[in-house]
């Protein structure tokens, strides 16, 4: 089973440092639109929650994509997307149950959470303690 990034809603404050730390890890900038975590708030509630991959037991978005642009390491567990493979066509993004999926804003590619290769940013800058590293089995 994979490990993955737990998130603790009712500890995160909305800060979305930890959307930064992972565009500078990945991109070299600082840009939320190009992280692989996303910040959601829920308005209703006043809370915050954090968007990012599981790396599913049975990831529909790997069903969904058209090309097999999107496998899972049956070692790890992790989730991947080939981004010479990927059309950008956005059928793992519907299909994503947990709304970890989105496109790169400049290369309309699928990216995900790749767990920093075991070492993920965004738990390490998220100061609330509203992310952890650890979990397994989902979906």
């Amino acid at each position: 089973m994979a490990r993955f990034v737990r998130s603790y809603p009712e500890r995160c404050t909305g800060c979305r440092v930890c959307e930064l730390a992972c565009s500078m890890a990945h991109d070299g900038v600082f840009n939320p639109e190009k992280a692989r975590i996303t910040i959601h708030t829920r308005s209703l509630e006043r809370m915050e929650r954090a968007l990012v991959c599981v790396h599913c037991d049975k990831p529909r978005c790997m069903d969904a994509c058209p090309v097999d642009a999107i496998s899972k390491d049956p070692t790890s567990g992790l989730v991947s997307v080939d981004g010479e493979a990927c059309t950008g066509c956005g059928e793992c993004v519907e299909a994503c149950p947990f709304d970890a999926m989105k496109l790169h804003p400049e290369t309309g590619k699928a990216i995900n959470c790749d767990l920093c290769g075991g070492d993920p940013l965004c738990v390490s800058y998220c100061r609330p303690g509203a992310l952890e590293f650890g979990g397994t089995g989902h979906g």
